[in-house]
């Protein structure tokens, strides 16, 4: 009976202590878990805090940028003037490059108008030189060479003109030639005189 006892006594003694044991570490997980709440709660608080902090900054420096806004106004007015102005200034410039270039290139038109009438001139002198050798001399050569040098003339002056077929076929008139004969010089006359008309009027 008495052994009985013992063993309940035992038992009983070994419930206790278990529970003892498992009441002081679920009070270690209970304290840990605490401890962690109580850290995050603490980490909260901080980010709040900063946050709050930013949030002050960004208030004041809003605050800031509503007192600049009448600079930023004149600012703005006076970056429109500016820009008004340099449009002004660049139309100026512009009419001025325009005015200029027009002079430039009414003087380059002159110069070529008094290029090209130098060029036909000469060429009128050497036919009138010509006419004045027929009067005095008859030798073919001489003169096919001379309405050979004032077609090269004449080709370069105009490009190209209806006269210079004509004098290729009175050259071809003269070859053979050994003097030239009055009608021939006579003929040969008259043909100046038509060409440097014709001259004139493609000038």
């Amino acid at each position: 009976m008495e052994n009985n006892d013992d063993l309940e006594k035992e038992d009983i003694i070994k419930f206790i202590k278990e529970a003892d044991d498992k009441i002081e570490k679920f009070a270690s997980i209970l304290e840990k878990f605490g401890l962690d709440i109580i850290t995050k709660m603490g980490q909260t608080n901080l980010k709040i805090n900063v946050l709050t902090d930013k949030i002050d900054v960004l208030s004041n420096a809003t605050l800031d940028i509503k007192s600049l806004t009448p600079q930023l106004t004149n600012v703005i007015e006076n970056q429109k003037i500016l820009e008004e102005e340099l449009d002004l200034i660049r139309s100026l410039m512009q009419r001025s490059d325009i005015s200029f270039h027009s002079r430039e290139a009414n003087s380059e038109k002159v110069e070529q108008d008094t290029s090209a009438t130098d060029k036909k001139q000469a060429i009128i002198d050497q036919f009138n030189t010509l006419e004045s050798y027929i009067t005095k001399n008859d030798d073919p050569q001489s003169i096919i060479e001379s309405l050979e040098n004032i077609k090269e003339n004449i080709f370069v002056f105009t490009g190209g003109h209806r006269i210079l077929y004509e004098i290729g076929q009175f050259e071809s008139k003269l070859n053979g030639l050994e003097t030239l004969p009055d009608d021939v010089k006579n003929s040969l006359k008259e043909k100046i005189t038509f060409w440097i008309n014709k001259l004139s009027v493609k000038g």
